[in-house]
Protein backbone atom coordinates (compact mmCIF):
# COMPACT_ATOMS: atom_id res chain seq x y z
CA UNK A 1 0.00 0.00 0.00
CA UNK A 2 1.29 3.47 -0.57
CA UNK A 3 0.98 4.33 2.67
CA UNK A 4 3.21 1.93 3.59
CA UNK A 5 6.43 2.88 1.82
CA UNK A 6 9.19 4.48 3.48
CA UNK A 7 9.87 8.32 3.62
CA UNK A 8 12.08 9.71 1.24
CA UNK A 9 15.59 10.30 2.90
CA UNK A 10 16.93 13.29 3.73
CA UNK A 11 20.08 14.52 1.98
CA UNK A 12 22.95 16.34 3.01
CA UNK A 13 26.48 17.23 1.61
CA UNK A 14 30.13 17.35 1.79
CA UNK A 15 32.54 19.61 0.65
CA UNK A 16 36.42 19.00 1.29
CA UNK A 17 39.64 19.00 -0.47
CA UNK A 18 40.36 15.08 -0.78
CA UNK A 19 42.80 15.53 -3.41
CA UNK A 20 45.90 16.78 -3.43
CA UNK A 21 48.46 18.40 -0.79
CA UNK A 22 46.21 18.77 2.39
CA UNK A 23 44.24 15.89 1.50
CA UNK A 24 44.99 14.29 5.37
CA UNK A 25 42.30 16.90 6.76
CA UNK A 26 39.90 15.99 4.13
CA UNK A 27 39.92 12.57 3.95
CA UNK A 28 39.76 12.13 7.99
CA UNK A 29 37.00 14.48 7.79
CA UNK A 30 34.92 13.00 4.72
CA UNK A 31 35.33 9.30 6.44
CA UNK A 32 33.84 10.78 10.27
CA UNK A 33 31.03 12.19 8.49
CA UNK A 34 30.35 9.08 6.67
CA UNK A 35 30.43 7.00 9.79
CA UNK A 36 28.29 9.84 11.82
CA UNK A 37 25.56 8.87 9.45
CA UNK A 38 25.88 5.30 9.15
CA UNK A 39 25.46 5.45 13.14
CA UNK A 40 22.26 7.41 12.84
CA UNK A 41 21.03 5.61 9.80
CA UNK A 42 21.29 2.53 12.30
CA UNK A 43 19.61 4.63 14.92
CA UNK A 44 17.18 5.62 13.07
CA UNK A 45 17.94 8.52 10.80
CA UNK A 46 16.43 11.83 11.28
CA UNK A 47 12.96 12.14 12.02
CA UNK A 48 12.40 8.90 10.99
CA UNK A 49 14.17 9.39 7.50
CA UNK A 50 17.26 7.79 6.15
CA UNK A 51 20.24 10.18 5.69
CA UNK A 52 21.80 10.20 2.43
CA UNK A 53 25.11 11.84 1.96
CA UNK A 54 26.54 13.26 -1.15
CA UNK A 55 30.26 13.72 -1.02
CA UNK A 56 32.50 16.61 -3.28
CA UNK A 57 36.24 16.87 -3.60
CA UNK A 58 36.62 21.08 -3.58
CA UNK A 59 40.23 19.82 -4.96
CA UNK A 60 41.71 22.71 -2.42
CA UNK A 61 40.27 25.13 -5.70
CA UNK A 62 37.64 28.22 -4.52
CA UNK A 63 36.45 27.73 -8.49
CA UNK A 64 35.67 23.91 -8.02
CA UNK A 65 34.65 24.56 -4.06
CA UNK A 66 31.51 26.93 -5.50
CA UNK A 67 30.87 24.50 -8.42
CA UNK A 68 30.31 21.52 -6.40
CA UNK A 69 28.61 23.54 -3.63
CA UNK A 70 26.20 24.59 -5.95
CA UNK A 71 25.76 20.85 -7.50
CA UNK A 72 25.38 19.72 -4.02
CA UNK A 73 22.23 22.35 -3.63
CA UNK A 74 21.23 21.36 -7.30
CA UNK A 75 20.83 17.66 -5.90
CA UNK A 76 18.59 18.50 -2.60
CA UNK A 77 21.15 18.83 -0.44
CA UNK A 78 19.39 20.23 3.04
CA UNK A 79 22.85 20.97 4.85
CA UNK A 80 26.55 20.73 4.28
CA UNK A 81 29.09 19.77 6.22
CA UNK A 82 32.87 21.25 5.68
CA UNK A 83 34.71 23.27 3.88
CA UNK A 84 38.29 21.97 5.38
CA UNK A 85 40.00 24.99 4.75
CA UNK A 86 39.42 28.75 5.47
CA UNK A 87 39.95 29.77 1.98
CA UNK A 88 37.36 27.35 0.49
CA UNK A 89 34.96 28.32 3.46
CA UNK A 90 35.09 31.65 2.29
CA UNK A 91 34.51 30.85 -1.15
CA UNK A 92 31.24 28.92 -0.68
CA UNK A 93 29.68 31.33 2.00
CA UNK A 94 27.74 33.93 -0.48
CA UNK A 95 26.41 30.46 -2.60
CA UNK A 96 24.80 29.06 0.59
CA UNK A 97 24.08 32.27 1.63
CA UNK A 98 21.88 32.93 -1.00
CA UNK A 99 20.26 29.57 -0.86
CA UNK A 100 19.80 29.95 3.23
CA UNK A 101 20.69 26.30 3.32
CA UNK A 102 23.01 25.72 6.71
CA UNK A 103 27.06 24.70 6.07
CA UNK A 104 29.12 23.60 9.57
CA UNK A 105 32.57 23.65 9.18
CA UNK A 106 35.10 21.25 11.08
CA UNK A 107 38.13 23.13 10.78
CA UNK A 108 37.49 26.37 8.89
CA UNK A 109 38.67 29.05 11.64
CA UNK A 110 39.59 32.58 9.15
CA UNK A 111 38.62 35.88 11.52
CA UNK A 112 37.45 36.78 7.95
CA UNK A 113 34.04 35.49 8.75
CA UNK A 114 34.17 35.96 12.61
CA UNK A 115 31.18 37.91 13.81
CA UNK A 116 29.58 37.53 10.52
CA UNK A 117 25.56 36.93 10.15
CA UNK A 118 26.13 33.63 7.32
CA UNK A 119 25.21 30.34 6.97
CA UNK A 120 28.11 28.99 8.00
CA UNK A 121 29.06 27.52 11.80
CA UNK A 122 32.18 26.16 12.85
CA UNK A 123 32.89 24.19 15.66
CA UNK A 124 36.44 25.11 15.68
CA UNK A 125 37.57 28.50 17.12
CA UNK A 126 38.88 31.59 15.43
CA UNK A 127 42.00 31.64 13.66
CA UNK A 128 42.98 35.01 16.35
CA UNK A 129 41.74 33.47 19.50
CA UNK A 130 43.97 30.11 18.57
CA UNK A 131 46.85 31.76 17.45
CA UNK A 132 46.59 34.35 20.32
CA UNK A 133 46.41 31.74 23.15
CA UNK A 134 49.61 29.94 21.65
CA UNK A 135 51.83 33.00 22.03
CA UNK A 136 50.14 33.72 25.43
CA UNK A 137 51.44 29.77 26.42
CA UNK A 138 55.09 30.42 25.07
CA UNK A 139 55.50 33.74 26.50
CA UNK A 140 54.66 32.44 29.82
CA UNK A 141 54.99 28.42 29.96
CA UNK A 142 57.51 27.68 27.01
CA UNK A 143 59.76 30.58 26.63
CA UNK A 144 61.64 30.54 23.32
CA UNK A 145 62.81 34.29 22.87
CA UNK A 146 62.86 35.83 19.33
CA UNK A 147 61.53 33.32 16.59
CA UNK A 148 61.53 33.29 12.41
CA UNK A 149 58.53 31.83 10.78
CA UNK A 150 57.68 30.69 7.40
CA UNK A 151 53.83 30.68 6.09
CA UNK A 152 51.71 29.00 2.99
CA UNK A 153 50.25 32.01 1.02
CA UNK A 154 48.07 29.25 -0.36
CA UNK A 155 45.54 29.59 2.47
CA UNK A 156 46.32 33.09 3.44
CA UNK A 157 42.32 33.63 4.95
CA UNK A 158 44.17 31.00 7.73
CA UNK A 159 48.14 31.57 7.50
CA UNK A 160 48.13 34.98 7.48
CA UNK A 161 45.99 36.02 9.85
CA UNK A 162 47.07 33.11 12.56
CA UNK A 163 50.58 34.44 11.76
CA UNK A 164 49.54 38.30 12.12
CA UNK A 165 47.12 37.53 15.51
CA UNK A 166 50.30 35.45 16.91
CA UNK A 167 52.82 38.56 15.79
CA UNK A 168 50.63 40.61 17.75
CA UNK A 169 50.32 38.71 20.74
CA UNK A 170 54.24 37.54 21.50
CA UNK A 171 55.38 40.74 20.46
CA UNK A 172 52.93 42.86 23.64
CA UNK A 173 54.32 39.90 25.37
CA UNK A 174 58.28 40.77 24.78
CA UNK A 175 58.68 38.18 22.34
CA UNK A 176 59.65 39.30 18.36
CA UNK A 177 59.03 37.47 14.97
CA UNK A 178 61.99 38.80 13.28
CA UNK A 179 61.41 37.62 9.86
CA UNK A 180 58.05 36.23 7.83
CA UNK A 181 59.02 33.98 4.66
CA UNK A 182 55.88 33.41 2.81
CA UNK A 183 55.75 30.55 0.25
CA UNK A 184 53.14 28.63 -2.75
CA UNK A 185 52.26 25.22 -1.10
CA UNK A 186 53.28 23.29 -4.60
CA UNK A 187 55.11 20.03 -5.85
CA UNK A 188 57.46 22.77 -7.45
CA UNK A 189 58.56 24.48 -4.07
CA UNK A 190 61.98 24.26 -3.60
CA UNK A 191 61.81 23.51 0.60
CA UNK A 192 65.66 23.94 0.97
CA UNK A 193 65.18 27.59 -0.25
CA UNK A 194 62.90 28.85 2.32
CA UNK A 195 64.88 27.15 4.85
CA UNK A 196 67.69 28.52 3.80
CA UNK A 197 65.76 32.33 3.96
CA UNK A 198 64.35 31.16 7.27
CA UNK A 199 68.17 30.19 9.14
CA UNK A 200 69.61 33.52 7.24
CA UNK A 201 68.58 35.46 10.10
CA UNK A 202 69.27 34.74 13.72
CA UNK A 203 67.06 33.84 15.90
CA UNK A 204 66.12 31.62 18.90
CA UNK A 205 62.94 29.25 17.69
CA UNK A 206 61.52 28.73 14.06
CA UNK A 207 57.24 28.84 13.48
CA UNK A 208 55.71 27.29 10.78
CA UNK A 209 51.98 27.97 9.53
CA UNK A 210 51.38 25.58 6.62
CA UNK A 211 50.16 21.91 6.20
CA UNK A 212 51.23 18.70 7.67
CA UNK A 213 53.22 17.57 3.81
CA UNK A 214 54.90 21.12 3.49
CA UNK A 215 55.33 21.62 7.41
CA UNK A 216 57.24 18.12 7.37
CA UNK A 217 59.30 18.61 4.60
CA UNK A 218 60.64 21.89 5.55
CA UNK A 219 61.37 20.66 9.19
CA UNK A 220 63.41 17.99 6.68
CA UNK A 221 65.48 20.59 4.93
CA UNK A 222 65.40 22.65 8.40
CA UNK A 223 67.22 19.66 9.55
CA UNK A 224 69.52 18.61 6.79
CA UNK A 225 70.61 22.11 7.08
CA UNK A 226 72.21 21.71 10.82
CA UNK A 227 69.47 23.67 12.66
CA UNK A 228 68.06 22.43 15.98
CA UNK A 229 66.22 25.21 16.92
CA UNK A 230 63.06 24.30 18.58
CA UNK A 231 60.01 24.40 16.23
CA UNK A 232 56.56 25.90 16.47
CA UNK A 233 53.58 24.43 13.97
CA UNK A 234 49.98 26.03 13.59
CA UNK A 235 47.26 23.42 14.36
CA UNK A 236 46.81 22.94 10.76
CA UNK A 237 49.34 20.83 10.35
CA UNK A 238 48.93 18.67 13.90
CA UNK A 239 47.60 15.69 11.81
CA UNK A 240 49.31 12.09 11.73
CA UNK A 241 51.22 12.74 8.38
CA UNK A 242 53.60 15.06 9.80
CA UNK A 243 54.80 12.00 11.81
CA UNK A 244 54.64 10.15 9.01
CA UNK A 245 56.52 12.32 6.72
CA UNK A 246 58.30 13.97 9.08
CA UNK A 247 60.45 11.14 10.46
CA UNK A 248 62.88 12.18 13.06
CA UNK A 249 62.86 15.91 11.65
CA UNK A 250 59.75 16.21 13.26
CA UNK A 251 60.99 15.29 16.65
CA UNK A 252 60.61 18.09 19.28
CA UNK A 253 58.02 20.62 17.16
CA UNK A 254 55.01 21.59 19.44
CA UNK A 255 51.70 22.38 17.95
CA UNK A 256 48.77 23.43 19.60
CA UNK A 257 44.97 22.22 18.77
CA UNK A 258 41.37 22.70 20.19
CA UNK A 259 41.56 18.50 20.18
CA UNK A 260 42.98 16.51 23.49
CA UNK A 261 43.97 13.14 21.79
CA UNK A 262 44.30 11.91 25.30
CA UNK A 263 40.82 12.57 26.22
CA UNK A 264 39.34 9.89 28.21
CA UNK A 265 35.72 11.13 27.59
CA UNK A 266 33.41 8.00 27.03
CA UNK A 267 32.08 9.41 23.82
CA UNK A 268 35.07 10.50 22.30
CA UNK A 269 36.53 7.08 23.08
CA UNK A 270 33.11 5.14 21.83
CA UNK A 271 33.92 7.37 18.50
CA UNK A 272 37.36 6.57 18.24
CA UNK A 273 36.60 3.05 18.72
CA UNK A 274 34.78 3.22 15.93
CA UNK A 275 36.46 5.65 13.59
CA UNK A 276 39.30 2.90 13.77
CA UNK A 277 37.43 -0.25 13.30
CA UNK A 278 36.13 0.92 10.00
CA UNK A 279 38.79 2.69 8.46
CA UNK A 280 41.91 1.23 10.42
CA UNK A 281 43.70 4.10 11.44
CA UNK A 282 43.23 7.54 14.10
CA UNK A 283 40.69 10.09 13.49
CA UNK A 284 42.78 13.13 14.61
CA UNK A 285 41.27 16.24 15.31
CA UNK A 286 39.52 16.93 11.55
CA UNK A 287 38.11 13.68 11.76
CA UNK A 288 37.07 14.10 15.27
CA UNK A 289 35.55 17.78 14.69
CA UNK A 290 34.24 16.53 11.10
CA UNK A 291 31.85 14.09 13.51
CA UNK A 292 31.00 16.47 15.95
CA UNK A 293 29.86 19.06 12.85
CA UNK A 294 27.83 16.44 11.04
CA UNK A 295 26.12 15.35 13.99
CA UNK A 296 25.09 18.87 15.16
CA UNK A 297 23.61 19.76 11.75
CA UNK A 298 21.55 16.29 11.71
CA UNK A 299 20.21 16.56 15.72
CA UNK A 300 19.10 20.45 14.38
CA UNK A 301 17.56 18.70 11.38
CA UNK A 302 15.56 15.76 13.55
CA UNK A 303 14.44 19.22 15.94
CA UNK A 304 13.56 21.39 12.57
CA UNK A 305 12.33 19.56 9.13
CA UNK A 306 12.37 22.55 7.58
CA UNK A 307 15.99 23.66 6.39
CA UNK A 308 15.25 26.78 5.74
CA UNK A 309 14.58 27.29 9.66
CA UNK A 310 18.30 25.49 10.41
CA UNK A 311 19.57 28.73 11.70
CA UNK A 312 17.18 30.20 13.73
CA UNK A 313 16.63 26.47 15.70
CA UNK A 314 20.39 26.58 15.56
CA UNK A 315 20.34 30.39 17.56
CA UNK A 316 17.70 29.40 19.93
CA UNK A 317 19.52 26.44 21.20
CA UNK A 318 22.87 26.54 20.40
CA UNK A 319 24.27 24.53 22.90
CA UNK A 320 25.39 20.87 21.93
CA UNK A 321 28.05 17.66 23.49
CA UNK A 322 30.64 17.38 21.30
CA UNK A 323 32.84 14.14 22.06
CA UNK A 324 35.44 15.87 24.00
CA UNK A 325 33.51 18.62 25.27
CA UNK A 326 30.70 20.87 25.11
CA UNK A 327 30.23 23.20 22.19
CA UNK A 328 28.09 26.17 22.39
CA UNK A 329 27.93 28.99 19.14
CA UNK A 330 27.61 32.40 20.01
CA UNK A 331 25.05 34.03 17.60
CA UNK A 332 27.22 34.35 14.75
CA UNK A 333 28.02 30.67 14.95
CA UNK A 334 31.50 30.55 16.61
CA UNK A 335 32.96 29.35 19.26
CA UNK A 336 35.57 29.39 21.68
CA UNK A 337 37.31 26.10 22.89
CA UNK A 338 40.22 24.66 24.93
CA UNK A 339 44.05 25.13 23.78
CA UNK A 340 45.63 21.62 24.00
CA UNK A 341 49.31 22.05 23.76
CA UNK A 342 51.39 18.70 22.40
CA UNK A 343 55.11 17.83 21.44
CA UNK A 344 56.36 15.29 19.23
CA UNK A 345 58.59 12.34 20.85
CA UNK A 346 59.37 9.02 19.81
CA UNK A 347 57.40 9.60 16.80
CA UNK A 348 54.15 10.25 18.62
CA UNK A 349 51.84 13.65 20.07
CA UNK A 350 51.97 13.84 23.92
CA UNK A 351 50.08 16.24 25.46
CA UNK A 352 51.78 18.23 27.61
CA UNK A 353 48.74 20.43 28.47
Amino acid sequence: MPGCSPPEPITLGFVGGISGRGADLGIAARDAVQLAVELRNQAGGVGGRQVSLVMKDDEQSTEVAQRVTRELLQQGAVGIVGPITSTMAKAIVPIVDEAKVMVISSSATTDELTGKDDYLYRVNMSTAEAATQIAQYHLKERPLGPLVAAYDLSNRSYSERWLNAFRTTYEKGGGEVRKAVGFESSSETAFVQVAQDLLATPAEGLLIVANSMDTALLCQQIRKLGSHLPIIVSGWAGTERLLELGGKSVEGVMVAQNFDRESTAPPYQAFRKAYRERFHREPGFSGTMAFDAANILMEVLARQPDPKRVKETLRAAPRFEGVQEPILFDQFGDVIRQIHMSVVRDGQFVVIR
